[in-house]
């Protein structure tokens, strides 16, 4: 596993020792970035972007983020062992302050209290057998967290039957090996 693109390009971060967390894979994750930086269906600038990373794992979404300059990333990870290997990427690549990690479940009621920021970018990469993505839907859209224009991505199992709230708007539909990609924006 390693950054793609950016400051930190072709450094190899850690991954878990455990099978409980499933890394997002290079190919999968160069896939979205080329999808985030060259289509014309949303209007997303990393370099301008502050990004949800949420069930972050050991944070390869939001690690690639920050090499390609955007301006936050917020990490949400409740899996100890995760945060430990999220915590030894970040100490790896030196980071300072362009990060804040949330080391709680995301859907305890105060979790919203400790985010920052409204967000241009929110990735969604939950356990495969995660199955409460309405109650994710609600709180994002409750609680104001994702900009107008703002993109939501979701990383599932090709198997998985999620519907998606009709608020939000499915405008990109991928499929990588044993998984799918979803672009969705709040209209």
């Amino acid at each position: 596993m390693r950054i793609i693109s950016g400051k930190f390009k072709g450094k190899k971060i850690f991954l878990p020792n455990d099978n409980n967390t499933r890394p997002l894979k290079d190919l999968t994750k160069e896939s979205i970035f080329n999808i985030i930086t060259h289509t014309n269906l949303f209007d997303i600038e990393i370099k301008k972007s502050f990004v949800l990373d949420l069930f972050s794992g050991t944070g390869s979404f939001g690690l690639e983020c920050i090499s390609r300059g955007c301006k936050s990333v917020t990490f949400i990870e409740n899996y100890d062992s995760a945060i430990k290997i999220l915590e030894k990427n970040i100490k790896l690549l030196k980071l300072k302050n362009d990060f804040n990690i949330i080391k709680e479940n995301f859907f305890k009621k105060k979790i919203v209290e400790k985010i920052k920021f409204k967000f241009d970018i929110i990735f969604i990469d939950p356990p495969y057998k995660e199955r409460k993505l309405n109650i994710i839907f609600k709180i994002i859209k409750n609680n104001n967290l994702l900009k107008h224009n703002g993109v939501i991505i979701i990383h599932r199992h090709k198997n998985s039957n999620d519907v998606f709230p009709e608020e939000f708007k499915l405008l990109i539909k991928k499929k990588y090996g044993i998984s799918n990609i979803f672009f969705l924006v709040y209209s």
